[in-house]
């Protein structure tokens, strides 16, 4: 199929081209002549093109959202919130998986390419190589998560240590005394702030059995094949904390398949209280991360960074809140307790 040209636009109008030009890009132009470019380019189907003119204008009105599974409910919920937020400002939003891999760097490298004005990434392994691509990048970027106090960038984090002491304070205080923490991989920046919280907020508490094992995946049958052998055998634990709900849900399939009653049995706690923890039976208890808080507040960063470059880097942590449910309190089935942190001195990540 030929593309209509802007030329053939004027010349079916009668006007010149610098005259068709104006007028589809809404610059001067006397009424009369606004519409006849206007009728000419519906009769013939003309389609602007949009490289040339995000070059004219110097930006694309697109902005990036780069995460590593577009599955995870989570990354879903953040992603509703950062499109209304960035579409109220006239940007489109683009998504991209970056997966487990290397992919983030690429993505990043790729910013010099011009196809968006602005980038939000959510990295689930912070490397040097990835540090030093977004030190490069030649465009605005967010990252949501946690990066080293020497990365001066624009962050918005979790707050997954509290996360934990709210989670393993419910536990104790509903009678559990044998924890087991199921996480996803060690080495991400998820993984790795989930497992030293749980470590630091069972320290709080005196005789505690506890136990730790990293499955493959944040994903319910990841969650699933951790859970299975540890919940088949006569010492198992009384409850079980995710790292979030995915691998919940995967720990509450292993127990039912083992005949196991949730939670007279096994309690079962996640994190990021996305939409999963509410439509699985029993309810799954868990913390609530402020994921829709964190993609807004992120994507109002990356606007105020596209308006000005030389604001200093900012970072915001969104404070966390335990959402009890059935799966870890016989006394709610359906009705929720929702826990805030006490104020007190905590670590953020």
């Amino acid at each position: 199929m030929v593309r209509v040209t802007i030329t053939q636009v004027a010349a079916r109008a009668g006007v010149s081209v610098a005259s068709a030009s104006r007028a589809l890009n809404g610059l001067i132009a006397s009424p009369e002549t606004a519409a006849k470019v206007r009728d000419a380019a519906r009769e013939l189907g003309y389609v602007a093109d949009a490289t040339a003119q995000s070059l004219k204008r110097g930006r694309t009105l697109q902005l990036g959202y780069a995460v590593a599974d577009i599955g995870n409910p989570v990354y879903v919920e953040m992603m509703a919130a950062i499109e209304q937020v960035v579409s109220a400002s006239g940007y489109r939003l683009l998504l991209s998986s970056t997966g487990t891999g290397s992919s983030s760097v690429d993505v990043v490298r790729d910013l010099g390419r011009g196809y968006v004005d602005g980038l939000i990434i959510s990295p689930l392994r912070v490397t040097d190589e990835l540090l030093t691509a977004l030190a490069a990048a030649p465009i605005p970027f967010v990252v949501l998560g946690r990066l080293p106090d020497s990365a001066a960038f624009d962050t918005v984090r979790a707050d997954s240590p509290t996360a934990m002491r709210l989670v393993v304070d419910h536990l104790v205080a509903e009678g559990r005394r044998d924890i087991a923490f199921v996480n996803g991989p060690a080495d991400t920046t998820p993984g790795a702030m989930r497992r030293d919280g749980f470590i630091d907020a069972v320290a709080k508490h005196a005789d505690l059995r506890t136990r730790r094992i990293d499955s493959l995946d944040f994903t319910i049958a990841a969650g699933y094949d951790a859970a299975l052998p540890l919940l088949d055998r006569p010492d198992r634990p009384t409850a079980v904390v995710a790292a979030n709900d995915l691998i919940g849900v995967g720990v509450l399939r292993a127990a039912e398949d083992l005949g196991l009653r949730v939670p007279v049995d096994i309690a079962v706690t996640g994190l990021d209280n996305t939409e999963l923890a509410e439509v699985v039976r029993p309810g799954l208890t868990s913390v609530d991360l402020g994921a829709k808080e964190r993609g807004r507040a992120a994507a109002e960063m990356l606007l105020a960074r596209i308006a000005d470059a030389a604001r200093p880097p900012q970072s915001v942590t969104v404070p966390p809140a335990l959402v009890v449910r059935g799966s870890s309190s016989a006394s709610a089935p359906s009705a929720l307790r929702r826990l805030e942190p006490v104020d007190e001195e905590r670590a953020h990540g």
